[in-house]
């Protein structure tokens, strides 16, 4: 059936715990959207059947701040959002973890004005930044492998007081643009 049958009958399995813990959270990670904007779209078909966000155990999209540990902060927030999105992330459990996708949400985009908040690491602590305008599912997911690495190597920063520091991580694009079919240019006629 399993490990069980491959093994002989007086063998001892051992492994060190916080490895066995360490690979369950890492296998469940439960996003918590937060979705505003058009990112909240790409962030939809990450979960679509094309891109299959099941197969890192990441499907499971939480509405409920107690039981996520990832939140996912797409889109621009504006000001009067902002109480609630750090509400919300001061009621997950520890540990926890925060993406900042996209443009708006990591540094405000195109909407420079005084409603818009210009980063959403002014105001929480932020893991990875997904780069985009908006970024595509591949990248999001590129953005959960990388947290997914960092819950298995056990490399969370603390500062003095034992509170985790924010791991600030950005993804690279892994999106090259296909040339032209015809190429333009503007001439005399």
């Amino acid at each position: 059936m399993g490990i069980e049958a491959a093994l002989p009958t007086d063998s001892l399995l051992t492994t060190q715990f916080h490895r066995v813990a360490n690979w369950a959270r890492r296998s469940s990670v439960w996003p918590m959207p937060f979705a505003t904007a058009c990112c909240g779209i790409e962030l939809m078909a990450t979960a679509c059947s094309r891109f299959d966000l099941a197969r890192f155990g990441a499907e499971v999209m939480r509405f409920s701040p107690r039981q996520s540990d990832l939140m996912i902060v797409a889109g621009r927030i504006s000001v009067k959002m902002l109480p609630v999105l750090q509400r919300i992330y001061m009621q997950m459990a520890e540990p926890k973890w925060v993406i900042s996708m996209g443009a708006c949400a990591s540094t405000g985009g195109v909407f420079d004005t005084y409603a818009v908040v210009q980063g959403v690491d002014q105001f929480i602590p932020v893991d990875v930044y997904v780069p985009g305008c908006p970024p595509r599912p591949e990248m999001l997911i590129e953005g959960i492998m990388a947290i997914q690495r960092i819950i298995d190597n056990d490399n969370l920063p603390r500062d003095p007081d034992g509170k985790r520091l924010p791991l600030q991580l950005a993804v690279k694009p892994n999106f090259q643009p296909a040339p032209q079919p015809v190429e333009v240019s503007i001439g005399a006629s």
